[in-house]
């Protein structure tokens, strides 16, 4: 089996970059050996990198026919909460229908792997969340990418710009009693998921691999 750190040179695209697994994922591809370059459409500026590509995109009206379309792989980590989306269309707008839109135009262009980073618990028999993770997954895995990774962490241990107090407790709760939580349930770092994103898209075996929490 082929190493991650060995093989083709991969042009990864990144949607979500700014986000608090975005911004690991680039950290991380950005250090690779293997990433030639990362094209990360922001809807503001990222800081300059010479492997970096960062134009300023606007998300409601995707550029269909933009050259940085053409790269090898994508990781999506784009995701909002409902509550911070303003309504359950919003919310599914950005984390069900802006990635599929992204995967099309992506497969369209010549890419062959795709990771989404998804949740915990995705099923079409689900909560409304989880219901929109699912469908998100089913839709992108119809496109037809050759390599499809699917990542599905719990919650997610890491500080965001908007964490409201409710989230930050059960954050102090979770990692108090780590040890006594299932593994499936722990909350898992954002490097972790990162890496299982990016060792996704650079594993130059055909095929879907979904990633459970308890594997992170």
């Amino acid at each position: 089996m082929t190493s991650p750190d060995s093989g083709t040179p991969v042009r990864l695209l990144l949607v979500g970059a700014t986000g608090a697994v975005g911004r690991q994922v680039s950290m991380a591809a950005l250090a690779h050996p293997r990433i030639a370059q990362v094209v990360a459409p922001p809807r503001r500026p990222l800081p300059a990198h010479a492997k970096l590509h960062a134009p300023i995109v606007d998300f409601v009206h995707l550029p269909v026919d933009a050259p940085w379309w053409q790269v090898d792989a994508v990781i999506c980590t784009l995701g909002t909460k409902i509550k911070v989306a303003g309504s359950q269309q919003a919310f599914a707008a950005v984390d069900r229908d802006l990635p599929i839109q992204v995967a099309r135009l992506a497969r369209l262009a010549g890419a062959t792997r795709f990771a989404l980073n998804s949740s915990l618990g995705a099923s079409l028999g689900g909560n409304f969340y989880l219901r929109t993770k699912a469908e998100a997954e089913a839709e992108i895995r119809s496109i037809g990418y050759p390599n499809y990774t699917i990542v599905r962490p719990s919650l997610i241990d890491t500080v965001r710009e908007e964490q409201r107090p409710g989230e930050w407790m059960g954050l102090v709760v979770a990692r108090a009693l780590r040890p006594l939580i299932p593994k499936r349930y722990r909350a898992v770092t954002v490097e972790r998921i990162a890496r299982a994103l990016l060792e996704g898209v650079l594993n130059e075996k055909h095929g879907e691999r979904i990633v459970e929490s308890e594997a992170l």
